[in-house]
């Protein structure tokens, strides 16, 4: 049975990769038509995207081909194929739709390639449905089933939500901007969508809002079943769960550096390094979470994941703090000292040079004593032996010291200590 499943899976991931690279090729491509139109910040940052999404797929792949029944490879192919395909039909749309004028704020379009109004309708439904692959990702994760049966209506009202919005996206009310990467958007290009096979009576704007009371709160649900797994776990899922919640975590830091650039410089955000940040926004969940999702159900060196979360944190808190003492003192140079602007600018650097080293191990101690406690008691536990180790003399009492320490700090199976007495 196993065979066949293995076997099976072969026949599917293999032509589900294949069409994904295939999508991408020809994403590249019309990058290449648009390179004009789209400008080389942002040509960049999308093609960083297709490849993040390329190396998506190849995690994808491989945990199909290792755990055929777990449901997270199969969602990670269909994740990785809908943003592709998302991607190739919003620049396709860019390709054949010119803006002929504006009128009552919307574009008036004229399409130059077959069905372009239709690709770019299709792209932002294709990322929407990403959004809905992703929903059932997490609550699925990381065995790809169910926390427990009380969560079936949770998945359920997941699948209602799905295809009432599906039928939603034909009735033709809507207005089209663009897929993931808004390239439609910023190109000034918005029209009514061309889809309109279903007509849309009053009384189901009504019903459209149950639904999206119904999205949301099934959305809060899929956010808490992590912690509800994690609740009860044994140590080995918590791990596999932390992988997941350190790319979450990633991914908010990203976004509220979006937020506070913003808020800053509302015309960063247009420029590269708006464009920058939103490759690092984008790119940490396509990439992350594969990358989490192969971590989890692999068990491939599952444990580190909490010396990456106090490594992450420790950098990211002295990251501020020296920013915050470089601003601080440039500032305090040249408004209140009143020293030329290069000047201050060396200083502060210097200063903040010096202060990295000290600022990052103390930082480091008290982030490991917090999030990677194992960690911190072994190094505790090490240089306590350490400074016994010096007064000590007798070699049996040594050993047996030796032997608790590696049992308290590693917690292997057995424990063999081998002494040269030649010497």
């Amino acid at each position: 049975m196993r065979h066949d499943a293995r076997r099976w899976s072969r026949v599917v991931a293999w032509p589900l990769a294949g069409l994904t690279v295939a999508v991408l090729v020809a994403l590249l491509v019309l990058f290449a038509l648009n390179a004009s139109r789209v400008g080389a910040p942002r040509l960049a940052s999308d093609a960083i995207l297709a490849v993040a999404i390329g190396v998506g797929t190849a995690f994808g792949l491989l945990i199909i081909s290792r755990r055929p029944g777990n449901a997270i490879g199969w969602l990670l192919g269909l994740i990785a194929l809908s943003l592709a395909a998302s991607m190739l039909t919003e620049q396709y749309a860019l390709h054949g739709l010119a803006v002929v004028h504006a009128r009552r704020g919307l574009a008036v379009v004229r399409a130059s390639l077959p069905a372009a109004p239709l690709a770019g309708w299709a792209a932002g439904v294709l990322a929407s449905a990403t959004g809905m692959l992703v929903l059932f990702l997490i609550l699925l994760f990381p065995d790809g089933r169910l926390p427990s049966r009380r969560w079936r209506p949770v998945l359920w009202a997941l699948v209602v939500v799905a295809l009432s919005w599906m039928v939603g996206q034909f009735h033709g009310g809507s207005t089209v901007t663009g897929g993931i990467t808004n390239a439609l958007s910023n190109a000034g290009i918005t029209y009514l969508s061309p889809v309109r096979l279903i007509p849309w009576p009053a009384w189901l704007s009504a019903v459209g809002r149950v639904v999206f009371v119904l999205g949301a709160v099934a959305g809060v649900l899929v956010v808490a079943s992590v912690f509800v797994r994690r609740r009860r776990a044994s140590t080995e899922r918590r791990k596999q769960l932390a992988w997941l919640g350190y790319v979450g975590l990633m991914t908010a830091i990203w976004g509220a550096v979006v937020a506070v650039v913003e808020l800053a410089a509302p015309g960063a955000a247009n420029g590269w390094l708006g464009t920058l940040l939103w490759t690092f926004l984008v790119c940490t969940p396509v990439v992350g979470v594969p990358l989490a999702c192969a971590m989890a159900v692999l068990k491939y060196r599952l444990y580190e994941i909490d010396r990456i979360i106090s490594r992450t944190l420790a950098y990211t808190i002295v990251t501020g703090l020296l920013v915050g003492v470089y601003a601080g003192l440039v500032l305090l140079a040249t408004q209140v000292f009143r020293v030329h602007t290069p000047v201050a600018v060396a200083a502060a650097t210097l200063a903040a040079a010096a202060l990295f080293t000290p600022l990052r191990s103390r930082v480091q101690r008290r982030v490991d004593r917090r999030f990677n406690r194992a960690r911190y008691d072994a190094d505790q536990t090490v240089a306590a032996f350490a400074a016994r180790l010096k007064d000590a003399v007798d070699l049996d009492s040594v050993r047996h010291d030796l032997t608790g320490i590696v049992f308290r700090t590693l917690e292997p199976a057995h424990v063999s200590v081998w002494i040269d007495e030649r010497g």
